[in-house]
């Protein structure tokens, strides 16, 4: 198909998918079960990043932490006491454990002493904003405290180590794209949807090489800047409407 109909193609795709059908079914339902911004952010976080394998065990592991949280993870990350850590110490995804999650809420506890949104801790002090720098500087800050630990800095991806960072790239299209689909949220507004990048991996990237959308062999952040600059083509201000529908098509429709 030439590229105006493989548009008109994606489109319609990305529309079947972002709607609130698809929330029952994804881990962006967590961050969903909540209101209050702070909430949101900090479920999101941990959903995002618990995304890697069954979807269903994903959420129910991010709701079985947020259990743990009180169901209210602002609350807890700042205002917990050293004995309500004890009830954590089992906590277990996959690979991520204990050790990890609680360095997540001691850096949480530290960030949100200092600041009102976790956006700030995606945003650098100096130099232009776009996300490439805002993912570096998440990395940088998270691990800047003297007890992080070695083994955590698997689970938290950075652009300049090769990741394609698909996980918080899928975070960011939730904070930051803002439409009236109902299915990301739109509460950042320091980026804008059209710097966003999209979250790849052996699924988007078979699709998107299908296609002719992606010609570089190794799945890493170069693979995930390429994409994106082709889908920019489609739609410049909001490229990562495009996740639905490659996403869709990939993991769902196996195409």
């Amino acid at each position: 198909m030439d590229a105006q109909q493989l548009k008109a193609f994606l489109d319609k795709k990305a529309a079947e998918y972002n709607r609130p059908l698809f929330i029952k079914t994804d881990p962006v339902q967590v961050p969903h079960r909540f209101s209050k911004k702070e909430d949101i952010e900090i479920s999101g976080l941990f959903a995002a990043l618990f995304a890697w394998g069954n979807r269903t065990t994903i959420i129910n592991k991010a709701n079985e932490l947020m259990a743990l949280l009180d169901d209210a993870p602002h609350q807890f990350v700042t205002q917990h006491k050293e004995t309500d850590l004890k009830r954590l110490l089992h906590f277990k995804h996959r690979t991520f454990n204990a050790t990890d999650l609680l360095y997540f809420i001691a850096f949480l506890n530290q960030h949100y002493l200092h600041h009102q949104s976790l956006e700030e801790a995606f945003t650098p002090p100096e130099g232009p904003l776009h996300v490439e720098a805002g993912l570096n500087y998440f990395h940088q800050y998270f691990f800047s405290f003297p007890d992080a630990p070695a083994r955590t800095k698997k689970h938290v991806a950075a652009p300049y180590k090769g990741s394609t960072c698909k996980r918080l790239n899928m975070f960011l299209r939730w904070m930051v794209r803002d439409d009236a689909c109902g299915v990301d949220f739109g509460i950042w507004k320091k980026f804008s949807p059209a710097q966003l990048i999209l979250p790849i991996d052996l699924h988007v990237a078979r699709v998107a090489r299908r296609f002719g959308l992606l010609q570089r062999p190794a799945i890493d952040w170069k693979a995930a800047v390429e994409l994106t600059q082709n889908l920019r083509a489609f739609n410049c201000q909001d490229p990562a409407l495009y996740d639905f529908a490659l996403f869709g098509l990939g993991a769902e429709e196996r195409f």
